[in-house]
């Protein structure tokens, strides 16, 4: 399965240091960081709920 980063919509599968997790305020999309975006608090938006993270 090919993972792609939320963010900057590069392929992630099996980088190290890239997470997946279930969005904070809905709960029902899952969104996928990598490590780039993620120590640089690139922003992500939920495709189901519009919510906005760091």
């Amino acid at each position: 399965m090919t993972m792609i980063c939320s963010s900057c919509k590069k392929d992630v599968s099996n980088k190290k240091g890239s997470v997946s997790f279930l969005c904070p305020n809905c709960g029902k999309a899952e969104i996928i960081r990598c490590v780039d975006c993620r120590k640089r608090g690139t922003k992500y938006v939920c495709p189901v709920c519009g919510f906005v993270g760091p």
